[in-house]
């Protein structure tokens, strides 16, 4: 086990290495500078402004000299957001998207597996068809058509909700629902194709050939096998979830950290979208871990191997 964790700490490091130097480079590639939108400014404020951020060198100069400062967790300032380091402005925006994804997260995976199981132990049913039939309306329509289609029934015409802002405890519901709900519907497909294999195999029917309820048969031993797709797939979900919606925060007013890499690109601000995406591979990492420590702990046919 230690080594597999040392193992994959070390890919991690490599996966951050090229994710953030990919994302420097091509940022820094590109034709005009950072700073081509400034009010008509004389040479020298232009020199004064690229030798601030460390970028009057060359490429692999600029390139170097940021790995140095991040290797000593220094994220830098934004170009766009003089006052602000990066560090500060995914401090503000993080917690927020953290906790709205976090809600999601929780509906996604809970009602999916639930919805998905149901819907395949009640195979060729109308409950069955209703659950797929949900699905498929829940992944057609984006997110920004569901949200104010919420607002409408839940804030404006029956008024049980707020329409928007941020601060209370139904301030979350209605864009956690929003940003849940096609995820719901792919959670809830996989979990029924997966439990249908499942119920058809060999190891059930011994199961119950052993006298086990098909209830006792289906918690101890059917349910542990056919979440591991699930499972698999909720691990990059969950960094997805985490990081923001750009459209589900702007629909509702929430500032959140989903709008950075969108703004982040259009300003050019290399600092500020490397800062991004090490939040995110860096929740796509651990994730990615967890789910498999996971499946040694669902399955024990799997083990963990340096």
């Amino acid at each position: 086990m230690v080594i597999f964790l040392l193992r994959r700490l070390l890919s991690s490091i490599v996966v951050l290495f090229f994710a953030v130097s990919l994302t420097f480079l091509l940022t820094r590639s590109l034709p005009g500078g950072p700073f081509d939108r400034e009010k008509a400014s004389s040479a020298q404020v232009q020199e004064a402004l690229l030798e601030k951020y460390k970028l009057n060198g060359s490429l692999w100069q600029q390139y170097t000299a940021y790995l140095r400062d991040l290797m000593h967790l220094d994220l830098r300032v934004s170009f766009k957001y003089r006052d602000w380091s990066v560090a500060e402005i995914l401090g503000q925006k993080m917690p927020t998207s953290i906790k709205l994804g976090g809600v999601a997260f929780l509906i996604a995976s809970i009602a999916g597996v639930f919805i998905g199981a149901l819907a395949a132990m009640r195979r060729n049913t109308v409950l069955d068809w209703s659950a797929m039939f949900g699905a498929i309306v829940a992944i057609s329509i984006p997110s920004f058509i569901t949200g104010p289609f919420l607002i409408a029934v839940f804030a404006l015409w029956l008024g049980w909700l707020p329409v928007g802002g941020w601060g209370r405890v139904d301030h979350l519901i209605l864009p956690a629902v929003c940003l849940a709900a096609p995820y719901v519907a792919y959670v809830a497909r996989l979990m029924r194709n997966s439990l249908l294999d499942v119920l058809k195999s060999d190891f059930l029917r011994t199961a119950k050939a052993k006298g086990l309820t098909e209830s006792q048969a289906l918690v101890r031993h059917a349910m542990k096998v056919a979440i591991l797709p699930v499972v698999t797939y909720l691990g990059p979900l969950a960094a997805h979830l985490l990081t923001g919606s750009m459209i589900v925060e702007s629909v509702f007013n929430i500032s959140g950290a989903g709008s950075i890499f969108v703004n982040a690109i259009q300003n050019r601000d290399a600092f500020l979208l490397c800062g991004a995406v090490v939040i995110y591979c860096t929740l796509l990492i651990v994730f990615n871990l967890i789910v498999d420590l996971l499946y040694s702990v669902l399955d024990k046919r799997i083990q963990l191997h340096a």
